[in-house]
């Protein structure tokens, strides 16, 4: 069984939290972050099952700031 390091976001949406793992694209929700958190991994775990990772996936990742203005 192969384990990788993947990137999880979480926000809150109306009365759900809403998890995604940006490296494959998953998304999954819940009521609480914890639950959010644990059916992302079972949706990315079944995910990768089907459409494996290769060695040379590289996502590269990095956490930034913008400035957006707006009205």
């Amino acid at each position: 069984m192969k384990t990788k390091i993947l990137t999880a976001i979480i926000h809150k949406e109306e009365e759900m939290y809403v998890a995604e793992c940006p490296e494959v694209g998953t998304v999954d929700q819940g009521e609480t972050i914890e639950e959010a958190l644990t059916n992302l991994k079972e949706a990315t775990r079944l995910y990768l099952e089907e459409c494996p990772l290769t060695d040379t996936d590289t996502s590269p990742r990095f956490v930034t700031s913008i400035e957006v203005s707006y009205a």
